[in-house]
């Protein structure tokens, strides 16, 4: 998990350099800040993901085979309808980049350039965002690395092909990403075959029940209010960035692949930690809840080492290697210290996010996101505005930091209460 996760930063930092490394910076700041919308969007679909590896863990470790494939047809139900919704919803977040952003009319046309071809990966990209959780939840750990690694291998040689080699510019970089994402869901499609014959798995349709449905909405809900809360945070960090200069823009969207290299690789242990704490679960099993949450805790400290090891030895080379326009490679130094230190203090956050996965506990995840967001993000940046960008990094560590303490003091709640079944 920890090696498929990598593999999507991977993705960006290409997408970064061969944008970067175009004639100016306009076309840098634009696919950051379309690129940077459509994530906010597909990341808000994260809850179908992390609900369908709950419930799944859950019904493996029960052995409930029924169960299974009844909630993988509600996940994929629920993804295709999101999509649709999302799809048809397109011109409101044209304008919203448009209104939002303050950025130069050269820049809102590469956004919108990038946009309004990348939203129709949608339904793709939200079934995908099902089948891999169905496959964490199984436990079948290498599909999730097969599934990432070929559409990310689609997504940078058409990169390269379309951005290089037909000089389509940032458009080139938006069908790249549209046709890896439906490669990926083919692919997708034929792992999950392969593991249901693996399983003896039949594929029945079912009617699901009503208080299934209930509860699985129930959970879709308070993790699709987390994700919009954490997407706010980093949707503001590249609007207000925006406003602060095309070259903090374009140096935040530099910067950014370094934070996203970190939480996609503690996310590979939070995964891992999502499928055994629910299996667990299902189980019925207390101590190897706490035995897992140890154990990620603890790869969670040494990969956060490493990488802020990486970082502070070389940062400056891996911005080099993003983009060689001077100016944003001057701009991006004065703020790679707060890079340097975010692994760290954000561990805990990512971990824990998998723990309260496991065990469908939405209801505390979207609180702990609401507290982070409002006092450990909104409240410092207010309190930092003139330290303009400097401002927006120390506000995005406090966030980090106060999510990481929250849920695990909600945690060591439920141990000592004996409610981790639940």
């Amino acid at each position: 998990m920890i090696l498929s996760n990598i593999s999507v930063p991977l993705l960006g930092l290409v997408d970064t350099a061969v944008i970067g490394h175009m004639s100016s910076a306009h076309y840098l700041a634009g696919i950051a800040l379309g690129a940077s919308t459509i994530s906010v969007l597909f990341w808000l679909a994260s809850f179908l993901r992390m609900s369908t590896t709950g419930v799944i863990s859950q019904a493996f470790g029960q052995k409930n085979t029924r169960k299974l494939t009844m909630l993988l047809q509600s996940s994929l139900l629920l993804a295709v309808s999101f999509a649709l919704l999302i799809v048809s919803l397109q011109g409101v977040f044209l304008t919203a980049i448009e209104q939002l952003s303050g950025a130069s009319e050269q820049v809102i046309e590469q956004a919108n350039l990038y946009f309004s071809i990348r939203i129709y990966s949608a339904p793709a990209a939200m079934c995908n965002l099902v089948l891999l959780g169905f496959m964490l939840g199984m436990h079948y750990g290498k599909g999730p690395f097969y599934l990432v690694l070929f559409t990310n291998l689609i997504n940078i040689v058409l990169d390269i092909v379309f951005v290089v080699g037909f000089d389509w510019g940032v458009a080139g970089a938006a069908w790249a990403s549209l046709i890896a994402d439906y490669s990926g869901l083919v692919f997708a499609l034929l792992l999950v075959k392969c593991l249901f014959k693996r399983n003896e798995i039949a594929w029945l349709w079912h009617l699901p029940a009503r208080t299934e449905v209930s509860q699985l909405l129930t959970l879709n809900r308070d993790i699709f209010l987390r994700s919009l809360m954490l997407q706010l945070c980093f949707s503001f960090m590249t609007f207000y960035g925006a406003r602060l200069g095309e070259l903090t823009l374009a140096a935040n969207a530099v910067l950014l692949n370094f934070l996203m290299l970190v939480s996609f690789a503690l996310d590979g242990i939070a995964y891992a930690a999502e499928a055994k704490v629910g299996h667990a679960k299902g189980q019925n099993d207390t101590n190897k809840i706490q035995l897992w949450v140890k154990l990620s805790v603890f790869w969670g400290a040494v990969f956060a080492l490493l990488y802020s090891l990486l970082f502070a030895i070389f940062g400056n080379q891996i911005i080099m290697l993003l983009t060689d326009i001077p100016e944003v490679i001057t701009h991006a130094y004065r703020y790679l210290p707060w890079l340097i230190i975010l692994p760290i203090i954000a561990m805990a956050c990512f971990l824990f996010d998998g723990v309260f996965v496991g065990l469908t506990r939405a209801r505390e995840m979207r609180n702990s996101m609401l507290l982070a967001a409002t006092m450990g993000f909104f409240l410092p940046f207010m309190l930092t505005t003139s330290w303009q960008n400097h401002g927006l990094w120390f506000s995005m560590t406090c966030f980090m930091a106060l999510r990481g303490v929250s849920l695990f003091y909600r945690y060591q709640q439920l141990r000592r209460q004996g409610i981790l079944l639940q």
